[in-house]
C-alpha cells in the first residue's frame, strides 16, 4: 500500500456531521457526535495545487500506480499518488471529458469536449486518432488492451461505438446502441460493458454481443446531463448505479437452460435499492458497504434562498429496501459554493480502499483510519486508557505512536484529573523497568504532594531506584503517617534505603512520643533488617510483640534470653515453655528451673510440659512437683502420681493428707501397701460403694471383701451396691447370711434377681465353655490317632530314635516287609533289588 505523505489540509474541514429527525435531542446529537470518523481525509498537494491554480480539474481516473487527471483546458497530467506531475498530454484545446486506462496501466484513452478521441500506449508507439462532429463524452478502453486480440475500445457520443483493430491493423467501428440520447458514462470490466444514456442503464455481454437488461431511471425531471449516471462495478458480475438520489445495486446471473429459448444466458437481478437523502455524484464499494459522494443544497439562513453546500461522503450498509448510514461526512473543498452536480467525481484504487473526490478546484483523498488514526481520535477525546490498549494490541503495526508516549500521557490525565492513586498504579505497568522515568515521575508527585499515592506501587526489586527516593518516601510517612511509615518499613526489603538513617529519624520521633507502639515495633524491625537483634529484641519484649519467638529462632538469640525467660513466660508461657524444651541444648532445664525460682506458676507450667513429654528427664524436681501440682493444679496431680516412678510416696502420702486430698490418698495407701486403710478411707471419707467395689476389684484380696462386707452390713445402701456386683467375686450367701432380720435394703428383690441371673449366666457360660473343651479336645484326638496310624517311608539313612541305630541294616532283605509294602493300598509294586520298605 502507497503511503500518502500530503501537506496538512489548513482549508479542508471535514468532520463528522449529525443527522437527526426532528424529534432527536441535544443529548443524542451529543452521543452521536463522539463517534469516531471511519475515514480519513487529505487534500491531494504538491503538483496537483499548481495544476488547479491556473486550470480546473473535469475528470480522473486511478490506477494503482498513477493517477490520471483532465482538466478544462483539454490537459491530461500523469501524477504519482502524492500530487507530484510525471508526465503531460496537450490532448484538445477544450474540456477533457472522460480518461480510460486498460488493468496493465499501459493504454489510455482520452475524449475532449471538441469530439476528439485518442487511444495511445503510454509506453509505446501505438496510437489511435479520431475527431468526430459532435462531443465525445465517454470512452473505455477493453481492460485487457494490452493484449493483441483484445484491442477494443468504445466511444459514446449521440451513439456508442465500438472500435476493434482487425486486418493491417485498420480500426473498425460498429454501433452498439443508438437512438436514446446522448451516451453519458460507461464502465467496462472483463466480458460486460455497462453505459447509461437519457432513458436508463443496459449492460452488454461481449461474448455473446447480447444486451441483456435495460435499467430505466428513477426521476425522468431531472436533467441527465446536470445529473449525471454514476457507475461501479464492484466485482466481475455486480453492478452498482447510483441516478439522482436512488441507488440501484444489481447481479448479474446465468440463465437456466430451460429457461432460455430466444433469451440471453444471462440476465439481471437488483438485490439492494434504495433512495438517499441527496443527489449522488459518485459510487465506490467498501467491502459489503458503500461510500457515496452526494451533492447538497440547503437554504441560506442570511439570504433564504438554495444555495450549494459542502459534500457529504457517506458511508453506508444496503439493506434489500433501505440502507443503514454507517458514517455520514461533510467536506469543505475548495469552491463548493458554485460546484453543481456534475462537477464532483468519486474514483477509487481496488485493493487499498483509497477514495478521490475529485472538484474542479480540489482534489481530496479519503482513506480507511488505521490504528494510528483510531489513537489519535482517542487521545483528542481524552480516553487514554482506550488509546494506551488499543496500541499495546497493535504495537507491531502502528508507525506513528509509542506505547510509553501515551501512557505518560495518561498519568499525567490522571493526575490532571486529581486521581493520584489511579495514576500511580497506572505507572507500575506504564513505566515497567524504566528507572529515569520511575524517578521523574516520582519527584512529580512530591511537587504535588502524593508522594503517599505511590509509595505502594513504587518498584522494589528489577528495577531499583535511588535509596533517596526511598528515603523521601519514608520521611514523607514519618511526619504524617506513623501506621503507613511502619506499613512500608515491613513491605520494602531493608536494602532499598539507608538503614543508619532511617533509624537515628525514628529515634528523633520517639523523643517525642517515647511509648509510641508503632513506633517502637517499627524501629525493632529495623534493627532486626540492621543486624542489631539484642536491641530488637528488648523492644519486642517490652511490646509483648508476637513476632519476638520468630526472632529469636531466625537468628539463634537463645544466649540472650537466658536471663529473659520470665519475661518470655509471662507474655506467651505455651510458645515460650515449646520454645524452651525445643533447645535444651541452648538453654538447660536446670539454667530455666533457676530462672524461674520466684515464679512457682511458671516454673510449674514449664516442668508439667517437661514431664508430658518425657517422665524421666526431670526426675531430679519430681519432688519439687508435688507441691507446685497440689498448688496451681491440682486435676493433674493424680495422673502425675501414677505415670512417675521417680516421686518420694512418703513426702506426696505427706503433702496429700496435708491438703486433705482423699483420691490422691488412696492411690498413695494403696501404692505403699496399705489397702486397708486406702478402703476405709473410701468408705469413711468418700462414703462412695462403687468406688469401694472398684477398688476391691483392682486388689482382688480376700480380706478386704471381707472388710467391705463388715462396714456395709449396717448400711442399707452399701448392702444393695454390694448385691449387684459381688456375684463374680465372692459368694454371695456370705453377704446374704450376715443380713439382720427385718432390715430394709432398697431394691433387694432387683438385686436379688440380678444374682440370680448372673449365676444363671456363670452356669451356661461354664457348660459351653465345657462342650467347646470337649469338642476340641476330641477333635485333636482324632487327629493325633490319624497321624500316628500313617505309613512312614524309611530307608538305610533313617535310624532309630531310641537307640540311634540304622533301622534298615545294608544288605538285609525281608520278604515279609516287602510283601506288606506291596499289599499296602497305594504303594508302588517293588522291584528286584528295591530297598525300601512300607512300615505302618
Amino acid at each position: 500500500m502507497y503511503i500518502l505523505s500530503y501537506l496538512p489540509l489548513c482549508f479542508l474541514c471535514p468532520f463528522q456531521e449529525t443527522r437527526s429527525n426532528e424529534e432527536s435531542t441535544d443529548e443524542s446529537e451529543e452521543d452521536e457526535s463522539e463517534e469516531e470518523p471511519k475515514l480519513k481525509y487529505e487534500r491531494l498537494s504538491n503538483g496537483v495545487t499548481e495544476i488547479l491554480q491556473k486550470d480546473a480539474a473535469s475528470c480522473m481516473t486511478v490506477h494503482e500506480k498513477f493517477l490520471a487527471l483532465g482538466t478544462h483546458y483539454g490537459k491530461v497530467y500523469l501524477l504519482d499518488v502524492q500530487g507530484n506531475i510525471t508526465q503531460k498530454f496537450d490532448v484538445s484545446p477544450v474540456k477533457i471529458n472522460q480518461i480510460s486506462l486498460d488493468e496493465s496501466g499501459e493504454h489510455m484513452g482520452v475524449c475532449s469536449e471538441d469530439g476528439k478521441v485518442q487511444v495511445f500506449g503510454l509506453y509505446s508507439a501505438e496510437e489511435f486518432h479520431e475527431t468526430f462532429d459532435c462531443p465525445i463524452k465517454i470512452v473505455a478502453v477493453h481492460p485487457h488492451f494490452v493484449r493483441s486480440h483484445f484491442k477494443q475500445f468504445v466511444t459514446g457520443g449521440k451513439k456508442l461505438l465500438l472500435y476493434e483493430r482487425g486486418w493491417m491493423n485498420r480500426w473498425k467501428p460498429s454501433v452498439l446502441h443508438e437512438g436514446e440520447g446522448n451516451i453519458r458514462n460507461v464502465k467496462w470490466r472483463g466480458h460486460l460493458i455497462a453505459w447509461a444514456n437519457n432513458m436508463g442503464v443496459k449492460i452488454l455481454d461481449m461474448i455473446s454481443k447480447q444486451r441483456i437488461t435495460n435499467v430505466p431511471r428513477d426521476d425522468i425531471s431531472l436533467r441527465p446531463d446536470m445529473y449525471p449516471c454514476s457507475l461501479c462495478w464492484k466485482d466481475n458480475l455486480t453492478l452498482i448505479i447510483g441516478w439522482g438520489n436512488s441507488v440501484k445495486i444489481c447481479s448479474v446471473k446465468e440463465r437456466h437452460a430451460s429457461e432460455m429459448r430466444d433469451l440471453p444466458n444471462r440476465y439481471v437481478e437488483i438485490v439492494f435499492q434504495f433512495d438517499t437523502e441527496f443527489y449522488i455524484s459518485g459510487l465506490a464499494p467498501l467491502c459489503d458497504q458503500l461510500v457515496i459522494l452526494s451533492y447538497v443544497k440547503e437554504i441560506s439562513e442570511k439570504t433564504e434562498v438554495e444555495c450549494c453546500a459542502r459534500p457529504r461522503l457517506d458511508i453506508v450498509q444496503p439493506l434489500p429496501e433501505s440502507c443503514e448510514e454507517i458514517s455520514s461526512d461533510a467536506l469543505t473543498v475548495r469552491g463548493f459554493q458554485e460546484n453543481e452536480c456534475r462537477d464532483y467525481h468519486l474514483e477509487y484504487s481496488e485493493g487499498e480502499s483509497l477514495f478521490y473526490i475529485i472538484s474542479p478546484r480540489d482534489v481530496v483523498v479519503a482513506k480507511e483510519r488505521d490504528q494510528d488514526d483510531h489513537i489519535d481520535w482517542l487521545l483528542e477525546k481524552k480516553k487514554y486508557e482506550e488509546a494506551l490498549m488499543a496500541a499495546e494490541i497493535s504495537q507491531k503495526t502502528i508507525k506513528k505512536h509509542k506505547i510509553l508516549d501515551i501512557g505518560l500521557a495518561y498519568i499525567n490525565h490522571l493526575v490532571e484529573k486529581g486521581e493520584y492513586d489511579l495514576a500511580a498504579r497506572k505507572c507500575q505497568k506504564i513505566l515497567g523497568k524504566n528507572t529515569e522515568l520511575w524517578e521523574f515521575e516520582v519527584y512529580k508527585f512530591k511537587e504535588i504532594g502524593q508522594l503517599k499515592a505511590i509509595s505502594r506501587y513504587l518498584p522494589r526489586r528489577d528495577p531499583v531506584l535511588k535509596p533517596l527516593i526511598y528515603e523521601m518516601v519514608l520521611h514523607e510517612f514519618l511526619e504524617s503517617d506513623y501506621e503507613g511509615f511502619a506499613t512500608l518499613i515491613k513491605e520494602w526489603p531493608g536494602d532499598l534505603y539507608n538503614n543508619t538513617i532511617i533509624v537515628q529519624a525514628v529515634v528523633d520521633h520517639l523523643k517525642k512520643d517515647p511509648q509510641n507502639r508503632t513506633l517502637l515495633r517499627t524501629l525493632a524491625e529495623l534493627y532486626t533488617y540492621d543486624q542489631r537483634y539484642g536491641r530488637a529484641l528488648e523492644i519486642y519484649l517490652t511490646l509483648r510483640h508476637k513476632d519476638v519467638f520468630q526472632l529469636i529462632h531466625k537468628h539463634n538469640l537463645f544466649s540472650s534470653i537466658r536471663d529473659k525467660i520470665v519475661l518470655l513466660m509471662d507474655f506467651d508461657s505455651e510458645k515460650a515453655v515449646d520454645m524452651l524444651l525445643d533447645n535444651e541444648d541452648k538453654i538447660s532445664i536446670d539454667r530455666v528451673v533457676e530462672e524461674l525460682e520466684n515464679r512457682p506458676e511458671l516454673q510449674h507450667v514449664y516442668l508439667h510440659k517437661l514431664f508430658k513429654r518425657d517422665h524421666h528427664k526431670g526426675q531430679r524436681y519430681h519432688e519439687k512437683q508435688i507441691s507446685l501440682y497440689a498448688e496451681y493444679d491440682r486435676p493433674n496431680l493424680l495422673p502425675f502420681l501414677r505415670d512417675s516412678t521417680h516421686c518420694p510416696l512418703e513426702k506426696a502420702l505427706e503433702i496429700c493428707q496435708q491438703r486433705n486430698f482423699v483420691e490422691e490418698t488412696v492411690y498413695l495407701l494403696s501404692r505403699m501397701g496399705n489397702s486397708r486403710s486406702a478402703l476405709k478411707m473410701i468408705m469413711e471419707e468418700l462414703h462412695d460403694v462403687d468406688k469401694a467395689i472398684e477398688f476391691a476389684k483392682e486388689q482382688d484380696d480376700g480380706e478386704l471383701w471381707e472388710d467391705l462386707i463388715l462396714y456395709s452390713i449396717d448400711k442399707p445402701p452399701f448392702i444393695t451396691g454390694l448385691l449387684n456386683n459381688i456375684g463374680t467375686h465372692v459368694d454371695p450367701i456370705l453377704l446374704i447370711h450376715r443380713i439382720k432380720e427385718g432390715m430394709e435394703i432398697p431394691n433387694l428383690r432387683d438385686s436379688l434377681v440380678k444374682i440370680l441371673q448372673d449365676y444363671n449366666l456363670q452356669i451356661l457360660l461354664r457348660e459351653g465353655c465345657k462342650k467347646i473343651l470337649v469338642a476340641d479336645s476330641l477333635s485333636l484326638l482324632k487327629k493325633m490317632h490319624r497321624t500316628q496310624m500313617k505309613g512312614v517311608l524309611v530307608d538305610e539313612e533313617n535310624i532309630c530314635e531310641s537307640c540311634l541305630s540304622p533301622i534298615l541294616p545294608s544288605g538285609i532283605f525281608c520278604p515279609v516287609l516287602q510283601y506288606m509294602q506291596c499289599q499296602t493300598p497305594g504303594a508302588r509294586k517293588c522291584s528286584p533289588g528295591d530297598e525300601e520298605i512300607a512300615v505302618a
